[in-house]
């Protein structure tokens, strides 16, 4: 396809003009903290009875292992079998996710025979959830109804930009001595420290989005404490982030039209037409209409965005977002739109602050442009062909042009030195494009690449596909990895897209629904 002819070609130059830096004091050498025995605590839910907590000071910089400490809060489901494997650490992405929840997710999507033996560790990073201190630079950051994403005049851009500099400024002023020491490599320490609290000499690891570049550059820093590696929904990790967050506007772009597309297949429930592009076309009537007058105070353009920016994550939305619009264009019911909103696309108090770090660590682990020339140059020739989510997303990132602190330079995760690597990659992913597993397959030795054909989805193991979840269960039983002769070790097909709501057999996969409901989006 043409997308897997594209990574190849351009995976020699990509290697080639990698950034080889890594910052100072980043060696896995370094002087290490002390470290005391974790107290593991009851801490079960109604859906983990097992579930266990417990804390870790960790250096806030790393540099100085004596100095000011900070707090990580941790998740433990202990192994029950003979056959004890170690830990395994879990991260949702992000950056700014919570793993504490998904520990248990991931002990009860397992076969039973394989978490057992595991302790399958969850974490909340540095300034994330229940970790202290917890980021929260701007509270209500999001609060409806903000300026239209789209800025066709001077007096819309900005006024977003003056939010992306206020958000900045404000995470400036209440985190001066903090921001310094939010980014991947302080968090992949802090992982380092965590394993020798384990009192474990290797680590295995299973990250999903975001968390495939957590893992990367830990087993760069620490390629001798890795043990076993699963990497989900693979950023790139030669474009961050700048560029990667512009490559992830196409994606959406192509994954938005897949939408549509399925709407027209289900034109007999939907009634919006049977060509996707008559469809499409519709939407952005709806988001016109919702920029001058926003449904019931809340939902204006950008609002209507980030509703249906979930559903390039995850096609188990798909109906609901569907219902929606069909109400608002058909009957001129707005009250669908105003729930899918509230639960797909508003944001909480665990969201700002999952902002706060993602912002804070993605500005800070590498380069972004400082004139925001580039930015509308760059941004406007994307959304020429990609108009979905282009803004939005520009929007989004806009604060790292005005953060508080410099930049570090990219890790390069080349690596010789690790045991076989298991990659997931979904071909039609949207916020980690196909591109980026293929580039990490190249980078990772010995690495394998699982694909699922014609997959959309973000987060593609433990979601409802038995042949992914298969390969993961091998790999993570006995470190057994599939070996092709082509770009992929392995393929796997898709599951079948949803149904319309009001067909037999629709709802989503409960494990599909609960998975994507932990990954969260952006990352």
């Amino acid at each position: 396809m043409k997308k897997r002819a594209a990574a190849l070609c351009g995976t020699a130059a990509v290697l080639a003009g990698m950034v080889t830096a890594v910052p100072a004091g980043a060696s896995g050498g370094s002087a290490a903290a002390p470290v005391a025995k974790l107290a593991w605590k009851k801490c079960a839910t109604g859906d983990y009875a097992t579930l266990q907590c417990a804390s870790l000071k960790v250096p806030l910089d790393h540099r100085e292992p004596n100095g000011k400490k900070i707090t990580l809060a941790l998740s433990r489901v202990p192994h029950t079998a003979k056959k004890y494997q170690g830990p395994l650490l879990v991260n949702p992405g992000g950056p700014g996710g919570s793993g504490l929840t998904l520990a248990g997710y991931v002990a009860s999507s397992l076969p039973k025979k394989v978490a057992a033996q595991y302790d399958v560790i969850g974490f909340d990073p540095r300034g994330v959830g229940k970790s202290k201190p917890a980021l929260n630079c701007r509270p209500g950051h999001f609060a409806p109804v903000r300026p239209n994403s789209l800025p066709t005049t001077a007096k819309i851009e900005q006024a977003n930009l003056k939010r992306a500099r206020a958000f900045a400024d404000a995470c400036a002023k209440k985190y001066a001595s903090v921001l310094p020491y939010i980014d991947t490599i302080s968090a992949v320490k802090d992982m380092d420290a965590l394993r020798r609290a384990l009192g474990a000499k290797k680590i295995n690891y299973f990250g999903y989005s975001y968390g495939t570049y957590l893992g990367a550059v830990y087993a760069k820093l620490f390629p001798n404490r890795v043990r076993r590696a699963v990497l989900d929904s693979v950023v790139d990790p030669t474009g961050v982030w700048y560029d990667d967050n512009l490559q992830q506007d196409q994606a959406f772009n192509d994954r938005h039209r897949a939408l549509m597309a399925w709407i027209a297949k289900n034109d007999k429930t939907y009634r919006l037409g049977t060509d996707p592009e008559k469809i499409e076309a519709k939407w952005y009537v709806m988001r016109s209409a919702l920029a001058k007058r926003p449904a019931d105070g809340k939902v204006g353009a950008s609002e209507l965005e980030d509703t249906f920016l979930p559903g390039g994550y995850y096609n188990g939305y798909w109906p609901y977002l569907a219902e929606a619009f069909a109400a608002f264009v058909n009957k001129k019911n707005d009250d669908p739109l105003v729930e899918a909103y509230e639960n797909f696309g508003a944001v909480d108090a665990a969201g700002d602050n999952g902002y706060s770090v993602y912002t804070s660590v993605q500005c800070r682990d590498a380069g972004w442009p400082r004139d925001w020339a580039e930015w509308r140059d760059d941004n406007w020739a994307v959304y020429e062909k990609a108009p979905f989510m282009t803004w939005n997303n520009a929007w989004y990132n806009a604060p790292c042009a005005f953060w508080p602190t410099k930049s570090l330079d990219p890790v390069d995760v080349s690596n010789t030195a690790l045991p076989p690597v298991l990659i997931f990659q979904a071909t039609d992913d949207a916020a980690t494009p196909y591109e980026g597993g293929v580039v990490t397959h190249h980078l990772l030795r010995g690495s394998s690449l699982v694909v699922e054909q014609g997959g959309g989805n973000h987060g593609i193991t433990l979601s409802g596909n038995a042949c992914l979840d298969k390969r993961l269960a091998a790999y993570l039983t006995d470190g057994t990895v599939p070996r092709g002769h082509g770009e992929a070790d392995a393929v796997c097909e898709k599951n079948p897209d949803p149904r319309p709501l009001s067909t037999k057999g629709a709802s989503a996969s409960s494990r599909g629904s609960t998975l994507h409901g932990l990954l969260g989006f952006r990352g």
